[in-house]
């Protein structure tokens, strides 16, 4: 530990700075009282341009982004650069769902998903099998923040599990007294470091180990030895379709996740939202550079700590900068992780809260009960995150993003697609919704991972000889899980229909949908009463 004592000094400096950030971001735009889940769990729905910008990123390009994708790339090659279209494509989706969300939400104040389908579909049932698969999603997504943490720990030699303790204690205490306001103002310190430590690291590692040439040629020399058959700097015949539909479901499922609709709805109006979308996808030409930091390992020959193949970056940056810019760029990771982690059990707590405590425990809980319930449910997912670093495969952590990704998905018939059409009857929606779980769950116990002896729940790639195909690709598990899903929902409504199963009321109307900044009709209608 000695050898890394200037990058731990550095680290731990930026790391409290940061923290001291979080508890100071509760007199950040304060209101007369933080307690409800209008302010303390979206800021007040006040966020402008810039914060929202800085936010939302912030809440996207998280330690999947800076840890998981490198080190992805690193180990199996061109699968890796997946991230980067799908974070192309994904914005143009987003005009389509998240600006008439964040509409129909300002009338009625919705502050989840889960609010507005009780509101949309009349069905509180759906409602908290919605809110279950947000909260249940979720988790392994704050794992992976966990994850990054401790690959920067590890890189440092910090080892055992009080660290993490610590860093995750302080980030649930400055959670619990600021709620979002504390990751939206500690976001501008995250994306600056983050972007000065990748414009440093393509600038000068190139330079160190001879070009971009020898780069990719080391890169190439590696994955020809490979015997792996998909591994290569160009995908093959066997994993184009993985690549496709990898990048299309995470594009789908992205905006689906609590956190990044939390995000959202925290701005102020429409045009914040669609300036923001425009502007966001800066952070995907960020992401195509930070891609490349894992063929810069493979050149620099850079090798994890142990199995850990997470630790790639942290130890490139080791090898290949000055110890006190190394503890900058731990730094960047490691705040990199707390940002979304913070907003991710935020949102959690929201569903909890609003969908399943106010809902089946105290129908009458007052902005107040609702606050103070959220603040200590945003405690306890952070345990639950815990749990998925024990229990799930964590050799490649971006699996555990994917997994999330195969479960949030489930929720896209009734979220975005309800946002346009109430075609689908709630019973039908119910039933898609078990059957595209339950072929999830599936169909990700049976992905083995050879390489760790893992035979379940090690990945998302299934293959689909297993389906009885004669074939060697594989397909992203969550698209075959919602395909299950639609088909049945759709046959579900059919079937509903012809007995003559009342369906729900809906709360909303047209015009919901297209509603701005200072509409007069906020929250004129009463969800309670459908």
């Amino acid at each position: 530990m000695r050898e890394h004592l200037t990058e731990i000094i550095v680290f731990t400096v930026l790391f409290l700075v940061v923290s001291g950030m979080g508890f100071v971001a509760s007199r950040w735009r304060r209101p007369k009282d933080l307690a409800s889940l209008d302010e303390w769990g979206l800021g007040g729905r006040s966020f402008g341009s810039w914060v929202t910008w800085f936010l939302v990123g912030g809440d996207l390009y998280t330690a999947y982004t800076f840890v998981a994708v490198p080190a992805l790339l690193w180990g199996a090659g061109a699968m890796g650069f997946f991230a980067v279209p799908y974070t192309v494509v994904i914005y143009p989706m987003v005009f389509l769902v998240l600006i008439r969300l964040w509409s129909v939400s300002h009338i009625h104040g919705f502050v989840t998903p889960a609010d507005f389908v009780r509101a949309r579909f009349g069905s509180p049932t759906l409602a908290l099998l919605i809110a279950i698969t947000g909260i249940v999603a979720t988790m392994p997504y704050i794992a992976l923040q966990l994850v990054g943490i401790e690959a920067v720990l590890k890189s440092m030699g910090v080892t055992g599990h009080l660290p993490i303790i610590i860093a995750f204690a302080i980030l649930a205490a400055y959670t619990y007294q600021s709620g979002l306001r504390a990751p939206a103002l500690i976001a501008f310190v995250k994306d600056t470091l983050i972007y000065i430590v990748i414009l440093a690291a393509v600038i000068v590692i190139p330079a160190k180990l001879g070009g971009w040439d020898v780069i990719f040629n080391k890169a190439q020399e590696k994955f020809a030895a490979s015997p792996a058959p998909g591994d290569g700097i160009l995908l093959n015949a066997n994993n184009q379709l993985q690549y496709v539909t990898l990048a299309f479901g995470s594009a789908l499922a992205l905006f689906l996740y609590p956190h990044s609709i939390t995000g959202v709805l925290a701005s102020k109006n429409r045009d914040v939202i669609k300036r923001n979308m425009s502007a966001l996808p800066a952070y995907s030409l960020l992401l195509g550079l930070i891609s490349l930091l894992g063929f810069m390992a493979i050149a620099a020959g850079t090798t994890p700590i142990g199995k850990d193949n997470n630790t790639i970056v942290p130890r490139l940056f080791d090898q290949m900068f000055p110890d006190w810019f190394t503890g900058v760029a731990y730094a960047a990771v490691g705040i990199g992780a707390l940002v979304p982690a913070a907003i991710m059990s935020i949102a959690a707590a929201n569903l909890f809260t609003r969908n399943i405590y106010k809902e089946y425990v105290k129908p009458d809980a007052s902005d107040a009960d609702e606050a103070r319930v959220s603040k200590i449910t945003s405690l306890l997912v952070k345990v639950g995150a815990v749990a998925c670093i024990l229990f799930l495969d964590t050799g490649f952590s971006i699996d555990l993003q994917l997994i999330g990704g195969v479960i949030i998905l489930q929720t896209l018939p009734a979220v975005a697609l309800g946002l346009y059409t109430r075609w689908f009857h709630r019973a039908g929606l119910i039933t898609g919704w078990v059957a595209g779980m339950g072929a999830g769950m599936l169909l990700l116990y049976n992905i083995g991972n050879p390489a760790t002896g893992k035979l379940h729940f090690a990945g998302s790639a299934f293959p689909l000889d297993k389906l009885g195909l004669d074939t060697k690709m594989t397909v992203y598990a969550g698209v075959l899980a919602l395909a299950v899903n639609l088909a049945v929902a759709a046959l579900g409504t059919v079937v509903a229909r012809a007995a003559g199963l009342a369906d729900g009321g809906d709360a909303t109307h047209p015009d919901h949908y297209l509603a701005d900044e200072g509409d007069p009709r906020i929250k004129d209608l009463d969800l309670t009463a459908h």
